[in-house]
């Protein structure tokens, strides 16, 4: 695993990969402190990260985007499989060269508040805290875009994919407002919902009975549940899609907040995304 995860991180330096994502967030790191906490004269740091998370429908797509699809375009995934470990370490070795480069800039960060406490006063308990949420969050995109990855041997179609589910996670609280919080339109949404998740795991696992017993059992436990207790669903879909949101999750750290709940759905996001990876090469590797 250690020689993996060296030979990833040279090749992210090697390049221009991580420096542009360094230089791409600490930009615009620097541009929030100057209009929030030095023009405006805001304490909170918390703030500055708040408004970068957007930032992540960008950065994220390109560092992740050939991770493991060029290996596949390049047939040097062949290699990986040839060695004498599991693809458990290998997808380990890959993701922490990827933490490594998403933590060099919150690192770097870490020197904002202390600046910015020559100017006034700024809580650090509060900066500190959504500083870690911000690295919790990039942790967990980062992941995401690792098996979104693993799934094809194209970088633009990797790329295009990642940022389309980044920009559906970013807009998910926004979008669940269009829906009418009647339990109707609550059970019919989430029944779409199901069913699209039925179809990610029929894409992830090749598997057919596997994506129709999620819909089967999905959709028949909204129905037997919408027949109990019909009044459970109003509002239901909207609530949902807060809880699953990835950035709404965040921005209770940015208030302030350090929310052990949202820290563990983060860690939860990363081993699944990290375990079907996994599943994604192996099933490569024996097919």
């Amino acid at each position: 695993m250690t020689a993996i995860y060296e030979r990833e991180l040279r090749s992210y330096f090697n390049g221009m990969t991580a420096y542009v994502f360094v230089a791409f967030l600490l930009l615009f790191a620097g541009i929030y402190a100057m209009l929030y906490n030095l023009n405006n004269g805001y304490p909170n740091f918390e703030y500055v990260l708040q408004s970068m998370t957007i930032i992540f429908l960008i950065a994220i797509p390109i560092l992740t985007m050939r991770v493991i699809a060029e290996e596949r375009r390049q047939k040097t995934d062949q290699l990986l499989y040839a060695l004498p470990v599991g693809m458990t370490r290998v997808v380990l070795g890959k993701y922490l060269a990827l933490l490594t480069v998403v933590a060099l800039p919150c690192a770097i960060m870490v020197l904002y508040p202390v600046l910015l406490s020559t100017f006034g006063a700024v809580s650090f308990r509060t900066a500190y805290g959504a500083l870690a949420g911000f690295l919790l969050l990039s942790a967990a995109l980062a992941a995401i875009g690792l098996l979104i990855s693993s799934l094809t041997e194209n970088q633009a179609v990797a790329a295009g994919l990642c940022f389309a589910v980044m920009l559906l996670l970013y807009f998910m609280g926004d979008l669940s407002s269009f829906v009418p919080s009647s339990a109707s339109a609550s059970l019919g949404a989430l029944i779409i919902a199901v069913a699209a998740l039925a179809g990610a795991v029929r894409l992830l696992t090749r598997s057919t009975p596997a994506a129709l017993a999620v819909a089967i059992v999905g959709e028949g436990g909204l129905l037997a549940g919408y027949v109990a207790a019909p009044d459970a669903f109003t509002g239901l879909f909207g609530r949902v899609m807060d809880g699953l949101s990835v950035f709404e999750r965040f921005y209770t750290f940015a208030d302030g907040v350090f929310d052990l709940s949202a820290a563990l759905y983060f860690l939860t996001i990363i081993g699944v995304c990290l375990f079907l990876s996994v599943q994604s090469m192996e099933k490569r590797r024996w097919s």
